[in-house]
């Protein structure tokens, strides 16, 4: 992992000075300095007031009791976004402004969460096919009261029989 690290870094480090050279001989040194710190300054502006929506925004939900959702991941992406622009470097600065820019904000998440699904394994589950079938004997949707059919503290719950048909991913644990 550290290796992958270091040579995605090599290569980051290597664009933004081939992307600078090339910019440097298409429009002088002079301006491209002056564009790297142009980019910088907007960069910090960026980072601040999207911060600060981003800070207003979880308040906001606190305040309401609700979860944070994408107000949090808002505030990751705009965190990361006002780093890359400040960092010097044009290529940087592209990908900063990709996480910066609410239109395209959603793409940068949903590669993100991409990519997190891959490295952790999770595969999208596709619908579940369930086939009912009736069992002799037992009585539609009424209340079990076997003592293998209790619940929490003994309280009875509904038996539903059924098969599964199709292969089945275990999504974790079960809402109870």
């Amino acid at each position: 992992m550290g290796r992958r690290i270091r040579v995605l870094a090599g290569l980051w480090a290597l664009a933004e000075i081939a992307v600078f050279v090339l910019v440097a001989s298409w429009i002088g040194v002079g301006a491209t300095v002056l564009a790297a710190l142009a980019t910088t300054v907007l960069g910090w502006a960026l980072m601040a007031r999207q911060g600060t929506r981003a800070l207003e925004a979880l308040r906001e939900r606190a305040v309401a009791h609700r979860p944070p959702g994408r107000a949090a991941s808002n505030a990751g992406l705009g965190a990361v976004g006002g780093a890359l622009m400040v960092l010097p470097g044009f290529v940087s600065d592209a990908v900063g402004l990709l996480c910066l820019l609410p239109p395209t904000r959603p793409l940068v998440r949903a590669a993100v969460g991409r990519g997190l699904a891959a490295r952790l394994g999770l595969s999208a589950a596709g619908p579940v096919r369930v086939h009912s079938t009736r069992v002799p004997g037992a009585p539609s949707g009424a209340t079990a009261s076997r003592a293998s059919a209790s619940g929490a503290f003994g309280a009875p719950v509904r038996v539903i029989e059924g098969e599964v048909a199709g292969d089945v991913v275990d999504s974790g644990p079960r809402p109870s």
